[in-house]
């Protein structure tokens, strides 16, 4: 083993280590909270499916690199290869809608009395986990385009290409493969991402306008201290920019493989090290985003 490969083993081993800590213990309090109060809150269900979902990924992908790595050799066969590929496209997925669900609902539930969106609030308590439910079998099923039409070209073509990647043999890349992937993972990601930065972006304007009416009935004391709102808006802008910076680079880096015939093995571990920092480190940011948009509405 070399330094290279040493170093990016640790750096691998260390990112799913704090990931699945960091995210099993936040899940593990949700379920236990589930089964002593036989409830959960609609925003804690959302994080619970998120969590899930970043495990999922650090869980798959943590493993196949950590492994690879370390210099164990054909520690996987062709079908787990496919398997942990297949999960780790389902966690990603996931984890991008379950965002997008957070963030509206959250953006909902500030919503005014007075908005066109009122009317919602009810209706989105009832439904999340329905839409939840679709989501996952929407992708569960989607994700499955890929491994069969991968089967069935190879043998038709009685052929694999090697792509270079020495972590996991995929099949080339052709017109239709690029136009499955475009059509159920691309344009639903983009559209994830703007409805996220949309939906942020009303709930940072509702926190304003709130913050600015009820200034004048706050304290001298309390104003000149930092804000709810302030301290709601911050942890907003801090899950956006978290969410959209990871996810669109590492989506660049993604669209850079799948173009080069034979990517460098620093191509693969960047991009792979760059995946993982949001289900790694999201947690931080998300499990306590809603707390302080409620008490922004408690004064």
């Amino acid at each position: 083993m070399d330094h290279k490969d040493l170093t990016i083993g640790i750096v691998f081993l260390l990112q799913s280590t704090v990931g699945i800590v960091g995210n099993f213990s936040i899940l593990s309090c949700y379920l236990i909270h589930y089964c002593t109060e036989q409830t959960l809150k609609t925003t804690n269900l959302i994080l619970t499916h998120m969590l899930t979902t970043n495990s999922l990924i650090i869980l798959s992908k943590g493993l196949l690199y950590i492994m690879r790595a370390f210099g164990v050799e054909g520690f996987i066969s062709d079908f787990g290869c496919e398997f942990l590929l297949y999960i780790e496209r389902l966690g990603r997925n996931m984890s991008i809608g379950t965002t997008c669900f957070l963030s509206v609902f959250q953006a909902i539930t500030i919503t005014p009395v007075n908005s066109f969106w009122v009317c919602l609030k009810v209706k989105a308590s009832k439904h999340i986990s329905l839409f939840t439910s679709l989501c996952w079998i929407y992708y569960m099923s989607i994700n499955m385009v890929f491994p069969l039409y991968k089967y069935t070209k190879r043998n038709s073509n009685n052929q694999t290409h090697k792509s270079g990647m020495k972590y996991c043999s995929t099949s080339g890349h052709d017109d239709i493969s690029r136009s499955l992937y475009t059509a159920f993972f691309v344009l639903p990601e983009v559209l994830f991402s703007v409805i996220i930065v949309w939906s942020s972006t009303s709930m940072i304007i509702i926190l304003y306008r709130h913050k600015q009416q009820v200034q004048h009935i706050r304290s001298t004391n309390v104003s000149s201290r930092t804000s709810p709102e302030s301290k709601a808006t911050h942890r907003i802008m801090a899950l956006v920019f978290t969410f959209i910076g990871f996810y669109a680079l590492s989506s660049i880096l993604q669209g850079c493989i799948a173009l080069i015939y034979n990517p460098g093995w620093w191509l693969m571990d960047i991009t792979a090290i760059i995946s993982l920092c949001f289900p790694t480190l999201g947690h931080f940011v998300v499990s306590y985003n809603s707390q302080y948009q409620c008490s922004a509405f408690q004064e």
